[in-house]
């Protein structure tokens, strides 16, 4: 895998390729070491390869040597996953625009990174009301003593409270930035990020010392969505840019619930659009929110696990198909792509599965694992 990632690492460094041809080239080739050295004509096969972008990415493909890349690179970034490492976050994996490069800071949890510890995101103004500040709070107050781990993006206002009140409540935090992980922003948050850092971990996709730039903020949003198991817009306006972070959550297959509020307010002016669009209701009753979104009680002694029935003996397709599953839900295309197999194969196994009642199919084309006596 330490490989593979200089190769991530180098068709990152390639004006025209984004996240989204990467994964193309990916997925067309097996792998980028594979795409690296493929011809011109075989590129040409990959969708999104017009004849600039393939002028662009020869000419500046023939001046790099990855294995140099990695090493300067590594000087100022020592920090950072690639697709290619076991440690990059599960949830990310699934997204069609996963971050090629995933720089960190901090203190890892690798429970957050591999799904087994769930994590969910807190958006919302930069200029919350009482209101807002109050019940974002409460909720991230109950998330992180429920073994949740909050997810925020670092600015000022509802992103703040949330960081906040998660770290007090002695839970742990994730702040996604739109800078390198090494800068403040903004300043005023320099003690919040310092805390951060001894309570979770801040990360980025953008190397270090990269300034504030107002079109890095949209596309940090997708990484909070990404990231999360659901996402939870406490204060919105219009354009708001969590109204972004929810749409991404939308498309990735996440759960998104809104806080109301009065219809003349303008901070709730977002959520209530996105309560009109079925998103879920946040209300005062916060254990019922913290059943949705699967709280299990914290039980400090380890708990034996009972078979009450005999495994069953499965063809080598089911086993490899269950082997792949979790108890957290994955998604169909993220299924095919870990077990190799063709789609329709994989839908057989799975329909199979449900009706041995060993699997559960989720809205969304998602699935999960129903017993762990395996």
């Amino acid at each position: 895998m330490t490989e593979e990632r200089k190769y991530w690492l180098a068709w990152s460094q390639l004006s025209g390729i984004g996240p989204i041809l990467l994964q193309r080239l990916q997925q067309h080739f097996g792998n980028l070491e594979t795409a690296w050295k493929a011809s011109p004509g075989e590129l040409r096969k990959v969708e999104g390869f017009g004849f600039q972008t393939l002028e662009k990415v020869v000419q500046q493909r023939n001046r790099l040597n990855p294995e140099e890349l990695l090493t300067k690179h590594q000087q100022t970034n020592p920090n950072f996953w690639t697709p290619a490492d076991a440690e990059y976050p599960q949830l990310l994996r699934e997204i069609p625009s996963p971050p090629p490069l995933l720089y960190y800071r901090g203190e890892v949890d690798l429970q957050e990174n591999s799904g087994q510890k769930p994590l969910v995101g807190i958006v919302g103004t930069r200029q919350p009301t009482e209101y807002g500040i109050k019940w974002t709070r409460q909720i991230s107050t109950a998330l992180a003593k429920n073994g949740f781990t909050v997810v925020s993006g670092m600015a000022e206002g509802i992103d703040t409270e949330s960081h906040s009140a998660a770290m007090k409540a002695g839970g742990r935090t994730i702040a996604v930035v739109g800078t390198g992980v090494d800068v403040i922003y903004p300043h005023k948050n320099r003690d919040l990020y310092k805390q951060i850092l001894t309570s979770g971990i801040v990360i980025s996709e953008y190397p270090a010392k990269t300034a504030p730039n107002r079109t890095h903020f949209p596309r940090r949003n997708r990484i909070i969505a990404g990231l999360s198991r659901a996402v939870l817009v406490m204060e919105a306006p219009i354009k708001s840019g969590a109204l972004i972070t929810a749409t991404y959550a939308n498309e990735f297959c996440r759960d998104v619930y809104a806080l109301p509020g009065r219809v003349d307010d303008q901070p709730s002016q977002g959520c209530l659009k996105l309560i009109s669009q079925g998103a879920g209701l946040i209300n005062q009753e916060l254990s019922e929110l913290l059943i949705m979104l699967g709280a299990i009680p914290q039980i400090d002694v380890e708990i034996p696990i009972v078979k009450s029935t005999p495994v069953p003996d499965l063809s080598p397709e089911l086993q490899q198909v269950i082997d792949t599953l979790a108890i957290d839900a994955l998604s169909f295309d993220f299924i095919i792509q870990k077990t190799g197999m063709n789609a329709a194969l994989v839908s057989s196994s799975l329909l199979q599965l449900e009706l041995m009642g060993l699997v559960s199919q989720l809205p969304g084309m998602r699935y999960q694992k129903l017993k762990e006596n395996w």
